[in-house]
């Protein structure tokens, strides 16, 4: 399946369509508009479809809509406890200072936990990636898109650097480093790393294969770039240390897996393109679908027991 030609470019702002003018150290772009553009099917199912493949289909996307049911049901129960436990009167409460009066949610300002050597490096380590733009001039990421094509299309033969081929994995036009724009080489190297830890969930998502999907959908390369871009936010990595909730937790699962923000990267676009199925939605709608998987992340975060990527319910969805 083949992403057809984006209309227009991403701009730079934030997922909630604000202009964000203080995450310029991470180079990466943000979300201001919908993606917008157009699609090509080639593999829509023809008439004469085999039943059982039908049904084959709607039971795969039955147990999906189950998946996120349970997910949900679990994070809103550990929420519940968790504003018991943390009430305005608690002992445990006092001991949690908050920048705002708002005690409910995931955007908690907490005073960050001391952190130990091994954080602060994998830290520091994970911002100087954020730091580096995409620069299609440099052997080493022309070479890194080159990887990428051959990871996603083994059987291909390799394009120019400028190609109309390109587009079929989801960029904008015959250029990919147009599309980078500030998107920084992260989102580049995120991509490579899905592709080689998860192949058949990356396949998967490249090729839409799960699901009955929109007749206009969302481009699967300019889509990971956004995704890259909206846990950069979520983790407050712009700022010199994460004072969120889901930042400071991040920076726990960092301790026990220096990529960790790689394999949360391979959660996010597995669960977007999930809840991009649950909500049936089409291409003007990316913004929010990318919206409420950063609130489904951000309820994950907050449960008590995780203490790995692989601790998140969301996961269960790369191994299915």
């Amino acid at each position: 399946m083949r992403s057809g030609v984006l209309r227009r470019r991403l701009h730079h702002g934030d997922v909630d369509g604000r202009r964000n003018e203080n995450c310029e150290t991470s180079g990466l772009d943000g979300l201001d508009e919908p993606l917008l553009g157009n699609h090509n099917y080639d593999d829509k199912h023809s008439e004469g479809q085999m039943l059982e493949e039908i049904w084959d289909e709607e039971q795969k996307k039955e147990n999906l809509h189950w998946i996120f049911l349970l997910s949900n049901l679990i994070t809103q129960w550990a929420q519940w406890i968790a504003n018991i436990v943390l009430g305005s009167g608690s002992f445990i409460a006092r001991l949690l200072p908050l920048s705002s009066n708002t005690q409910n949610g995931p955007n908690w300002k907490l005073i960050a936990p001391a952190l130990s050597p091994l954080q602060e490096e994998r830290l520091r380590n994970l911002q100087k990636r954020l730091g580096v733009p995409f620069d299609g001039s440099r052997l080493e990421h022309q070479d890194a898109l080159k990887q990428l094509w051959r990871l996603a299309y083994p059987n291909r033969e390799l394009p120019s650097l400028k190609s109309e081929l390109w587009k079929d994995m989801g960029w904008q036009g015959p250029d990919p480093s147009t599309d980078f724009r500030g998107g920084g080489f992260i989102s580049l190297e995120n991509l490579i790393f899905f592709a080689k830890k998860y192949p058949e969930p990356f396949q998967r998502l490249l090729h839409k294969q799960d699901g009955n999907r929109a007749d206009w959908e969302y481009p699967f390369a300019v889509a990971g770039i956004n995704i890259s871009f909206m846990l950069v936010q979520m983790l407050d990595l712009q700022s010199g240390k994460p004072s969120s909730v889901a930042g400071i937790r991040f920076l726990e699962l960092l301790g026990e897996d220096e990529m960790a923000f790689d394999n949360l990267y391979c959660v996010a676009f597995q669960m977007m393109d999930a809840l991009w199925l649950v909500k049936r939605a089409s291409y003007m709608e990316f913004n929010d679908v990318l919206k409420s998987t950063r609130k489904q992340l951000e309820r994950e975060f907050s449960l008590e027991d995780v203490s790995s990527v692989k601790d998140l319910p969301a996961y269960n969805l790369l191994r299915r």
